[in-house]
């Protein structure tokens, strides 16, 4: 059977995408975005928290984790439940993943800091 701890060792797998974008590179569980997590019977109920209302990403993330758990050892079946968006903030996510965002967003703030200086 497969354990809850070993299904959220998968979820690490699965990367949000805008944090793939701007470089920082979060899973899913760093960033907070697990409400719920059940291992039954075989059957695993993924419950993720969206970070917005305008998420566009939930066939990925319903893909994603799908493609992740369901290869598991005991697992039959596996859900995905989402939220409307309006839950999730910052602080849900791990200290480590806020240093790490933290440090791609002072890059940029001095990538666009020397850029104003030359202007």
């Amino acid at each position: 059977m497969t354990s809850e701890a070993r299904v959220r060792e998968a979820l690490r797998e699965v990367v949000d995408p805008c944090t793939a974008a701007n470089g920082s590179d979060l899973d899913v569980v760093e960033m907070g975005l697990i409400a719920d997590l059940t291992v039954e019977d075989g059957a695993v109920r993924v419950d993720l928290r969206l970070t917005t209302p305008a998420c566009h990403m939930v066939p990925y993330f319903i893909t994603e984790i799908t493609d992740r758990v369901e290869p598991l050892d005991g697992v039959e079946s596996v859900t995905v439940e989402t939220d409307a968006g309006m839950d999730w903030t910052p602080e849900m996510m791990t200290d480590a993943a806020r240093a790490k965002r933290r440090a791609v967003l002072d890059r940029y703030d001095e990538k666009y800091e020397a850029a104003r200086a030359t202007d």
